[in-house]
């Protein structure tokens, strides 16, 4: 067996050193998310598919990994004052739950929109929530006022070397599941979870392939790929409200240099293959959860003669925080 490459001399803000201290640090918090596999699903598709749910993780989404680990990495003077972000629901609520098992202060910053469903969780957890107009701009000036009163540590959602390693810890426990895996498709926003998991599949074997999957009224990453750069929007419109943000210049090398490709859907494939997700695997993903195996479902990955060796593939349905009266709207659109 080939000894892992390490990343640590391409100068990214993680490697696999550091996402497998970050398995360990959060190993008493986290859960081993089980991994589905469905015939019906297989024969659709021609391949083998193996579903990591992370929908299960505490919180209710993969982004728990992440938060712990950054909470969980601070030393006591920093953490006595607490930690803070901006957020439209799942990285808020999985901080919130970190700081509450660290005995911390977690405050908040959510837009106005955000949904109902993870607005909750975050008051479940016990974070203390600072609304904003819902604009990055009104979030990040909110989040630095709160940061300039209480003296509380920004923990960002994705853009952050320890949410990156937290993320890619997905990826260890998948690969020690499921060996035979030489393809995954993770969903994409601000990158934290695509990079963890591209930088662990690689270091682990160098062949595996690594697809990002992204709604087309939010394709950011995928024009930042295209261009050479990271390029942001002037708005996003999607029904996946959980990849609205952008890529970060800690994340982007790592999607530049070692995501293979960004596959687009649109709102109505996303929509369909939460249905399969719901139908066919039994399990309750959010859209932004379901868009690993539309991507897969999409005629741009099915009908592409240089993905037809992807035959064992690993998809992360990544969260399960779904606004059930905008799901039963959806459906019937």
């Amino acid at each position: 067996m080939e000894p892992e490459y390490t990343n640590a001399g391409d100068g990214y803000a993680a490697d696999i050193v550091s996402i497998r201290e970050a398995q360990a640090r959060i190993k008493p918090f986290a859960r081993k998310t089980p991994v589905f596999t469905s015939d019906t699903l297989d024969s659709v598709v021609g391949r083998k598919l193996y579903f990591k749910c992370e929908c299960f993780q505490k919180g209710g989404a993969f982004k728990f990994r992440g938060a712990c680990n950054a909470v969980f990495s601070l030393d006591d003077a920093q953490a006595t004052k607490g930690v803070v972000t901006h957020s439209s629901g799942n990285h808020a609520a999985a901080l919130s739950l970190a700081a509450k098992l660290r005995g911390i202060p977690a405050y908040v910053v959510v837009p106005r929109n955000a949904p109902k469903c993870k607005l909750a969780n975050v008051k479940r957890y016990g974070g203390q929530v600072i609304f904003s107009e819902p604009t990055m701009q009104s979030r990040e000036d909110t989040a630095n006022k709160v940061m300039r009163d209480t003296g509380a540590v920004l923990i960002p959602s994705s853009n952050d070397g320890r949410i990156i390693s937290g993320q890619g810890t997905i990826c260890l426990e998948l690969l020690e599941q499921v060996s035979q895996i030489d393809t995954l498709i993770v969903p994409i926003c601000g990158g934290g979870m695509a990079s963890g998991v591209a930088l662990a599949a690689k270091a682990i074997n160098r062949a595996i392939r690594i697809f990002a999957a992204e709604p087309l009224g939010a394709n950011d990453a995928f024009l930042s790929k295209k261009n050479g750069r990271i390029t942001k929007l002037s708005e996003v419109d999607t029904v996946a409200d959980g990849l609205g943000a952008f890529l970060g210049d800690h994340t982007w090398p790592i999607v530049r240099d070692l995501v293979e490709d960004i596959i687009v859907v649109d709102d109505k494939e996303i929509i369909q293959a939460m249905k399969l997700c719901y139908e066919i695997l039994k399990v309750a993903v959010e859209p932004s959860g379901a868009i690993g195996l539309a991507a897969l479902l999409s005629d741009s990955f099915k009908n592409n003669a240089a993905y037809s060796d992807c035959k064992h593939v690993g998809i992360v349905l990544s969260g399960g925080n779904v606004d059930l009266g905008v799901l039963w709207n959806s459906f019937h659109k």
